[in-house]
């Protein structure tokens, strides 16, 4: 008997297998995009301003594609320097090995360690006080720039990779008496729903806002007919680790990003 992806047989109950680490990644390419996108065979790359390193890197998604790496990097690097954005490489168990030595041979910096988690969705239960807002609705705007303490260049940054959006996607907000004390954002591809630009008011952690917010959001997803829930959570972050695993998130894979070191 099968029911919401769980598997019974002989009331032996075993969890469905979550997708692969390259369904994931296509995922998050589609949900948070770039503004500028091209590819080199199956190596990425996304400009989108400075706005997140995940729009502003080069990435790449077949551990087999391994030709030329060396002169592929200084086209990635310099195609981002154009576009005013820092050389960076995402870095995922897809990355060819031949990118990851010629990186550790030149030098490159590892930083940003984190996992992505994820989990079969079901059902959630909305908080009272949550609103569902289009990206770009200036009540979603505004309870992130004054979450984040954002300036106004943040934001447009910000806004710009917003409008390029394609896929299914909703801004959340969670109110108390009335202001804005946490807010996210969920973007549907392929079935996943993927969270971002999650932020809470500094004054207020630990009252259950960032959980409330996920519920809302997750339940929006699941009656849009996602049936993954996937996020990207920092390796120094347990709090927020805690949170995810709370809701039934689980870890899946590592990944990490590459900048040019110092100059020896």
């Amino acid at each position: 008997m099968t029911a919401g992806g769980w598997t019974t047989k002989k009331k032996k109950m075993t969890q469905s297998p979550l997708p692969s680490v390259e369904t994931f990644e296509r995922a998050g390419l589609e949900a948070w995009p770039g503004i500028e996108v091209k590819w080199d065979g199956n190596w990425v790359r996304r400009a989108s301003g400075g706005y997140t390193k995940r729009a502003n890197s080069a990435q790449c998604f077949d551990p087999n594609d391994n030709e030329g790496a060396e002169d592929r990097i200084i086209g990635a690097s310099s195609w981002l320097i154009v576009r005013g954005v820092k050389p960076v490489f995402r870095i995922t168990p897809l990355s060819a090995p031949a990118l990851n030595e010629a990186l550790e041979d030149a030098g490159w910096d590892e930083i940003d360690h984190s996992h992505l988690y994820a989990m079969p969705l079901a059902a959630q239960e909305p908080d009272a006080e949550g609103k569902l807002l289009p990206l770009l609705d200036p009540d979603f705007l505004t309870a992130q720039q004054k979450l984040k303490a954002a300036d106004e260049a943040e934001m447009g940054r910000m806004k710009a990779l917003l409008a390029v959006m394609k896929v299914p996607a909703t801004g959340i907000v969670i109110y108390r008496n009335g202001e804005p004390v946490a807010s996210g954002l969920m973007a549907i591809s392929n079935n996943i729903v993927i969270t971002g630009n999650v932020i809470t008011d500094p004054t207020r952690r630990r009252q259950g806002l960032a959980s409330a917010m996920m519920r809302t959001g997750l339940n929006w997803a699941h009656e849009k007919g996602a049936t993954i829930a996937a996020l990207n959570v920092q390796a120094d972050n347990p709090a927020a680790q805690a949170l995810y695993q709370n809701l039934g998130f689980t870890h899946q894979y590592d990944y990490h990003y590459r900048i040019p070191g110092a100059p020896k």
